[in-house]
């Protein structure tokens, strides 16, 4: 073949844990695989994750009594019932495998110490006696909306720790990483993917890569958000993008989009919800726990989008602390002490130090709730297989494998990179060991030119329209003043009428740098189109859905609606057609019954019908706008993950 074309068995399109932990699966199964990676993978985004990874081992003595049926119950419930059920019943089984898996690998897991602790609950420092028996065994911390203590950790660097000991074993088994380069096209005929064309960030060229299977491991899209997102500033969601281009794969519930209650103000670098489980409190600028009145039961450690939208409300009311960057609340870490802080929180006491010069030992922290995770992503069933397109699969934050629905409970997001990529990277080993190359090479060179044709045109492109970057910064302040932590339908229309403006002013927008190599801005423009119209469905998903659930939270329709809206939302848009086309499917066969999530609002529409006829019937309502989805799905076609979405 030529240097324009490569071929393997396996092609992984990001390179942080997921990705590599799913390459790791395959490879080891004896096919060949090729990463592809935005920048080294030990640079990936899941480096990032500071408080723990949620697996029920029960090793200390607030986790006494734990299992995966009660993280099964707290993961549905987190969902605000919005979840897969029979995904979440899978993963919260396999967690503590893929934990313990992480240990053997190398993770230097915090354990527990066997006799007297002292821990700061609820506002109180108590001591307990932890078992002599238990001592050296993985250690747990309290995360928000948990019943248990099940949140394992390595001091504030769990992703980092994990992250190297995942990428160790890639090196161990020699699996190949092309990094700095960047999956921009999907290599598909017929419904089935062959590959993906990339394009080197070094020197701007082209090339193709055609696989038995692809897995799309990219990450989250929270820079459609700007500024106002944890995510790091390769999260732009091109992974979603060039699923959606196909125009047969649905992305599912872009309009889940979680808010973390603390990110550091005004850089809004995370800040981990480890502070809390440890014993942090909320203060507004009177120095009050609010978070004690408005949640008297979990406090600071209800659910994410429970405690945003309250410390939301807080500034709204005029408590939050005044700044030329808007209005901020405290977080309170003086009572923990310098010594937890620089052992178990300290690359939480690092960011504080090196970003805002406070030590948190010492100082208030100033917080503010942004943008922090995608519940929506690349469609799939429970084995990681798209919807509607052979030889793709997805897994971790990319994928909409739907454990997480419409509100994701901390640590369960980096629990799920490694289930999911054991889970996925096992079915892709399968789906390659039954697959002979089938490849048709003028349908990848056909696709690469389109990315050349694309990239071109920018090139060429001459006049006086808009920076990329000022439509960039347009986005960011639409989407987090108007698709944000509150919404309602008078916003969320004007948000849709401003990013359809954008992606027309997209058409007119031209580079300061026309070097064809290596160049930033070309790199940015390419993808700016697709985060618009990640932005577009996003906004007009959160139109469409009536009611409040979750993360996704509309003033002028404050309940939850299970009569109508239990479903999830699905999207398709073809890169060459002018709208969306949005239909619904149901989240599928429920074990556990809608009710309360045990905190937060219990204001919600009950079912029309009973959960006999839901899981065995057929289940139809007239959408917003007059759109008609019908859903036909019987609990068992869902759980062979044959359901068939409308278009």
């Amino acid at each position: 073949m030529s240097s324009d074309l490569i071929s393997t068995d396996v092609l992984v399109i990001g390179g942080g844990l997921a990705g590599e932990r799913c390459a790791i699966e395959a490879a080891a199964a004896g096919h060949k695989v090729l990463i592809l990676s935005l920048v080294p993978p030990r640079r990936s985004h899941s480096c990032a994750a500071q408080g723990g990874m949620q697996a029920a081992l029960g090793n200390c003595v607030k986790a006494d009594g734990d299992n995966p049926t009660v993280h099964f119950l707290d993961t549905v419930r987190g969902s605000d019932w919005g979840a897969d059920q029979e995904v979440a019943r899978i993963f919260t089984e396999e967690a503590p495998v893929a934990v313990r898996e992480l240990a053997h690998l190398g993770v230097p897991w915090t354990r527990v110490r066997g006799g007297k602790n002292s821990y700061v609950i609820k506002g109180e420092r108590v001591e307990i006696e932890e078992s002599i028996e238990n001592d050296g065994l993985i250690m747990h911390r309290d995360f928000g909306g948990t019943a248990k203590w099940r949140a394992c950790y390595a001091a504030a660097a769990t992703g980092h720790a994990a992250l190297y000991a995942i990428d160790s074993e890639v090196v161990r088994l020699g699996i190949t990483v092309r990094d700095r380069t960047e999956a921009v096209e999907l290599i598909h005929e017929g419904g089935r993917c062959q590959g993906a064309v990339a394009r080197c960030l070094r020197t701007g060229k082209h090339f193709a890569v055609v696989a038995k299977a692809t897995v799309i491991a990219t990450g989250g899209y929270g820079r459609i958000y700007g500024q106002y997102t944890t995510n790091a500033t390769i999260n732009e969601g091109m992974g979603a993008v060039i699923a959606l281009n196909t125009g047969a794969v649905p992305l599912g519930n872009m309009e889940a989009v979680q808010f973390h209650p603390t990110a550091l103000a005004p850089s809004n670098i995370l800040v981990t919800e480890g502070c809390r489980g440890d014993g942090a409190y909320l203060l507004d600028k009177d120095l009050n726990r609010f978070m004690v009145d408005a949640e008297p039961e979990k406090q600071e450690l209800a659910s994410r989008d429970v405690v945003s939208r309250h410390m939301k409300q807080r500034m709204r009311d005029g408590k939050g602390v005044d700044t030329p960057y808007g209005p901020h609340l405290w977080l309170d870490l003086r009572h923990l002490g310098e010594q937890h802080l620089t052992t178990k929180l300290r690359e939480v006491w690092e960011i504080c130090r090196d970003f805002v010069g406070l030590d948190p030992a010492r100082d208030l922290i100033p917080v503010q709730p942004t943008q922090h995770y995608s519940m929506g992503g690349v469609r799939v069933n429970k084995d990681g297989q798209a919807y509607n397109m052979s030889g793709l699969f997805a897994a971790g934050e990319a994928a909409c494998w739907d454990m997480h629905g419409f509100n994701r409970l901390g640590g369960n997001s980096l629990a799920e990179t490694v289930v999911a990529g054991r889970i996925v990277g096992r079915r892709v080993a399968e789906f390659v060991a039954d697959k002979d190359f089938e490849i048709q090479t003028s349908v990848a060179f056909a696709a690469m030119k389109k990315a050349e044709r694309r990239a071109a045109e920018w090139l060429n492109r001459t006049g006086s329209g808009p920076s990329v970057y000022a439509i960039r910064n347009a986005m960011g302040e639409t989407m987090m003043g108007k698709v944000g932590i509150f919404r309602n339908g008078e916003e969320l229309e004007e948000a849709v009428a401003e990013i359809t403006h954008l992606l027309a002013e997209c058409d007119k927008a031209v580079l300061r740098s026309r070097v064809p190599g290596m160049n930033p801005e070309l790199t940015f423009a390419l993808r700016l189109k697709g985060m618009l119209r990640l932005a577009l469905v996003t906004a007009k998903g959160a139109l469409l859905r009536t009611e409040s659930r979750g993360a996704h939270y509309r003033s002028d329709y404050p309940l939850r609606n299970d009569a109508e809206w239990l479903s999830r939302t699905l999207v398709r848009w073809a890169d060459d057609e002018g709208e969306p086309t949005f239909s619904y499917e149901p989240v599928g066969e429920i074990d556990l019954p809608p009710g309360h999530r045990g905190y937060g609002s219990d204001e919600r529409i009950e079912m029309r019908e009973s959960l006999e006829q839901y899981n065995d019937g057929v289940y139809e309502r007239q959408a917003v706008h007059g759109r008609l989805a019908t859903v036909e799905a019987a609990g068992s076609r869902l759980r062979r993950g044959e359901w068939k979405g409308l278009v």
